[in-house]
């Protein structure tokens, strides 16, 4: 690590190792959305056994499969943050974990029954989720005090990276598989995540890299200070922002399955019902530079928009996303064809959403973390994830399909997910207020202590 440089440089500018992250993310995230996008499909039509019969997954199995799944993919950062700060150092840990995620890829390329899938998913969940927390908090860990105020646009500039690929990856995997097959359609998002490992070894000259803290990590991490932080930043990430995810990453499952019922035709154009996961990060790139330059200056003219209220205000924008759908199912069920443009709508009203809460609960989590708590305070923003996803997976299990417990489906299904997020941004607003946060950002060539002592 002695030939690379541990501490941000004192300048105003952006720092020069940000097109390769940049480069590294787009590239990456190409490679899971693409993967992510074509799942629900490939478990419902192309899963096959040892003998090349069909072996596919019914609408309910898939999408309790596809929420275990991504789940764990925001589970795995906690391990992926144990080895960056205590030992390897996030970019070693990056490279090292990107090797598994391709292998994963690679599996699924070639193996399409269940016990291929299985493997695949097993280690794109490591590899993917392994290197999420070093890869943001790699992000921030290029700024110092000097350019700390560039933070907020950076890590807009990278949440529009990760949308730039899942856009593209969203339209192109899904044509894919029915035009060559699960091999192919598998197979680019491997190659892309493989390109992305080589840029980010690129810019490994440019980087911050900041050293491993060994085991004074765990000494550290106990610290009283830090539990009651912890606590704190809990509440408002497993409780709130997981709400968030539980009806978000639906547009992978439960939404595919109902665009499957409806009118696709958009400008004349007919797409394939796991293509409209393309809107999100297409809604995306329009609506970051719309919200940073015009929406936000605007609402700062009349109230401060502190972090926290960008998330409230993010939670009520999701409850429409998920009344649309149950209206939407209200039309199936009476025996009609919906347009899909209504669940355009539905993801604009679910992209706004994420825009206010996803974006600033990444930012918030990195300046809340002290400087050697950097990765695994970002793991609060991914196990949210985690949380969200394996909360919807138990609800899919205890409601629907013929083996539930309880039979809520169709219209009650998305309603359920709609109230429940009602009422958590309703709660939300009395926790907020409480909330007393804090800011730190590496230091540029000055101690730990010494950074701490000035930011307070």
């Amino acid at each position: 690590m002695a030939s690379y440089r541990t501490a941000p440089d004192a300048s105003d500018r952006m720092p020069s190792g940000v097109p390769y992250i940049i480069g590294n993310e787009a590239a990456e995230r190409f490679s899971f959305y693409g993967m992510k996008a074509i799942l629900f499909t490939f478990m419902t039509q192309y899963l096959s056994n040892r003998l090349g019969e069909a072996d596919r997954m019914s609408e309910e199995q898939a999408t309790f499969w596809i929420h275990i799944f991504n789940g764990a993919v925001y589970f795995t950062p906690l391990l992926g943050a144990i080895i960056s700060d205590a030992w390897l150092g996030k970019y070693r840990t990056i490279i090292a974990l990107s090797v598994v995620y391709c292998l994963g890829h690679l599996t699924l390329a070639f193996d399409d029954t269940r016990f291929g899938l299985a493997l695949g998913l097993g280690l794109i969940a490591l590899g993917a989720g392994g290197i999420k927390p070093c890869v943001s908090a790699h992000v921030g860990d290029q700024f110092g005090r000097g350019n700390g105020h560039l933070i907020s646009k950076m890590f807009g500039w990278f949440y529009l990276s990760i949308n730039v690929g899942a856009f593209i990856s969203s339209l192109a995997t899904p044509a894919l598989l029915g035009r060559v097959g699960p091999e192919w359609a598998f197979g680019v998002p491997g190659i892309l995540m493989f390109l992305a490992t080589v840029v980010f070894w690129m810019g490994r000259h440019r980087f911050v890299h900041i050293p491993p803290a060994g085991s004074a990590y765990f000494r550290e991490v106990l610290t009283a200070d830090n539990l009651r932080s912890f606590g704190r930043l809990s509440v408002i990430y497993f409780v709130f922002v997981a709400a968030f995810w539980s009806l978000f990453d639906q547009n992978a499952s439960s939404w595919v399955a109902q665009a499957e019922k409806m009118d696709r035709r958009l400008f004349g154009i007919e797409f394939d019902a796991a293509q409209f996961q393309a809107l999100n990060p297409f809604f995306i790139l329009v609506m970051v530079p719309l919200f940073n330059y015009v929406l936000y200056p605007a609402i700062d003219r009349f109230f401060p928009l502190t972090d926290l209220r960008k998330i409230g205000i993010g939670l009520f924008l999701a409850v429409p996303s998920f009344l649309i759908p149950a209206w939407v199912e209200t039309r199936i069920l009476a025996g009609e064809v919906p347009t899909a443009w209504w669940q355009v709508l539905a993801y604009a009203f679910q992209t706004a959403s994420e825009v206010m809460v996803s974006i600033t609960a990444l930012e918030f989590a990195y300046t809340q973390a002290r400087p050697r708590m950097k990765s695994l305070v970002m793991t609060f923003y991914l196990l949210s994830v985690w949380v969200g996803n394996w909360f919807t997976a138990l609800v899919v299990l205890l409601v629907r399909g013929e083996d539930s417990l309880f039979n809520l489906s169709g219209p009650a299904y998305f309603r359920f997910f709609a109230y429940l997020m009602l009422a958590v941004a309703v709660l939300f607003i009395p926790v907020a207020r409480r909330y007393r946060p804090v800011r730190y950002l590496q230091s540029e060539g000055v101690s730990e202590q010494e950074a701490e002592a000035e930011m307070r």
